[in-house]
C-alpha cells in the first residue's frame, strides 16, 4: 500500500564523523544514500526528504571568518540558505542519477525552504546552539563587546558562538511541497529550514537562530499530511537501557511508553530525545499515523513493519 512518508535523513548520511568534508567526500555518502530512497520509490511510496547541515553551515562560517579581513561575513540565516542550496544540490543529483539507473521516470526537485518562527519565543532570550569554529577567550569577549555576539565556553575546546533555537511555528510553500510532491520526489526544509520571523505588517525578516531539524520534519510531516514520518539514524532501532546489560531495542511501542521511557531518562538530550521527541508528537497527530525510527539500510523493510523501532498512539 502507498504511503506518503516524510523521510528526516541523519547528518550521517552527508558527512561520516571525522571525515574530510570535501564535496567529493560527501557526495559519495549521499549517492549511496540515494540508493535507500530509490528503493522505497520502488515499493511504490511517496517521499519528501528533509535533512541536517550542521557540519556544512559550520563550514561556511568558517570560511566566512577566514575571510573577514577582505569580506563581511555574510548573517547565519544566509549561511544556512547557502547550505539548504548545496546538499539539496547534492541530493537531487545524486537522487536523479540513481533514478536514471533504476530506470525510474520520476522527477526530483529541491526546494529552498524558509521556516517561520515565534520573534518573542523564549529561545531568543537564551541562545544555546554552538555554531562555527573555536575562539580563544580573549577574541571571544572582543567579539561579545564588537558584533554583540553570545559566545561560550564548549567542553575546554575553546569559545564559540551560540544562536537562539526556537520552535518552527510554519513551512513555508507546503502548499507546493504536497502539490510537487504527487509525482516527484521534494527535497524541502534542510537543516531545519532558513529561520525568518513576520513584522507586524507581514514583511518577511530572515534571523540569527538555528531550528532543529527533528521538531522541522516534525511540522514538515505534520503540514504536509504525511502517513508516516520516518527518522533515519546510523542506529537500527531507539534503545532503552543503553550501554547496560540491560539493553534493550523498542520495535513496535506506544507514545504512552515512549513518554514514560522519557521521564526514566533513557534518550541523551543532544542525540536520540529530539527524535523520539518528534516521533511521539507525529504519532500523537491522529489515528493510523505512524512514526519510525531505523537505520538508512532498514528503510524499505522498516515501511513493511520489518524493522525499526515503531511508534504509534
Amino acid at each position: 500500500m502507498s504511503q506518503k512518508v516524510v523521510l528526516a535523513l541523519g547528518g550521517n548520511a552527508i558527512l561520516q564523523p571525522k571525515q574530510e568534508p570535501t564535496y567529493e567526500n560527501q557526495y559519495e555518502n549521499v549517492y549511496s544514500a540515494a540508493t535507500s530512497m530509490v528503493d522505497l520509490i520502488k515499493a511504490g511510496h511517496e517521499i519528501i526528504v528533509t535533512h541536517g547541515n550542521g557540519p556544512q553551515v559550520g563550514l561556511i562560517i568558517a570560511q566566512n571568518e577566514a575571510a573577514k579581513a577582505d569580506i563581511k561575513p555574510m548573517p547565519v540565516f544566509v549561511s544556512s540558505a547557502e547550505s539548504q542550496g548545496m546538499i539539496g544540490f547534492m541530493l537531487e543529483q545524486a537522487l536523479k542519477n540513481k533514478l536514471k539507473e533504476a530506470n525510474i521516470d520520476k522527477n526530483v526537485v529541491s526546494l529552498l525552504t524558509m521556516t517561520e518562527v515565534d520573534k518573542d519565543d523564549a529561545a531568543f532570550q537564551n541562545p544555546t546552539k554552538p555554531i562555527g569554529v573555536f575562539f580563544t577567550e580573549e577574541e571571544a569577549k572582543r567579539m561579545e563587546e564588537e558584533l554583540g555576539y553570545d559566545m561560550k565556553e564548549d567542553a575546554g575546546r575553546g569559545y564559540r558562538r551560540v544562536v537562539p533555537s526556537p520552535e518552527p511555528k510554519l513551512i513555508h510553500g507546503v502548499e507546493e511541497i504536497k502539490t510537487l510532491s504527487e509525482e516527484s520526489i521534494v527535497i524541502s526544509s534542510g537543516g531545519g529550514g532558513i529561520p525568518v520571523w513576520r513584522d507586524e505588517d507581514g514583511v518577511i525578516h530572515g534571523v540569527d537562530a538555528v531550528i532543529d531539524k527533528d521538531r522541522s520534519a516534525l511540522k514538515l510531516a505534520l503540514q504536509s499530511d504525511a502517513d508516516k514520518l520516518m527518522i533515519l539514524t546510523d542506529v537500527p532501532n531507539a534503545l532503552i537501557n543503553y550501554g547496560t546489560e540491560n539493553e534493550t531495542k523498542l520495535e513496535r511501542v506506544t507514545v504512552e511508553e515512549m513518554e514514560r521511557y522519557i521521564e526514566e531518562g533513557h534518550f541523551a538530550s543532544g542525540s536520540m530525545l529530539p527524535k523520539v521527541e518528534a516521533a511521539i508528537g507525529f504519532a500523537k497527530s491522529g489515528e493510523g499515523k505512524e512514526s519510525i525510527i531505523c537505520s538508512l539500510s532498514d528503510a524499505v523493510k522498516a515501511l513493511a513493519g520489518e524493522a525499526g523501532t515503531h511508534i504509534t498512539l
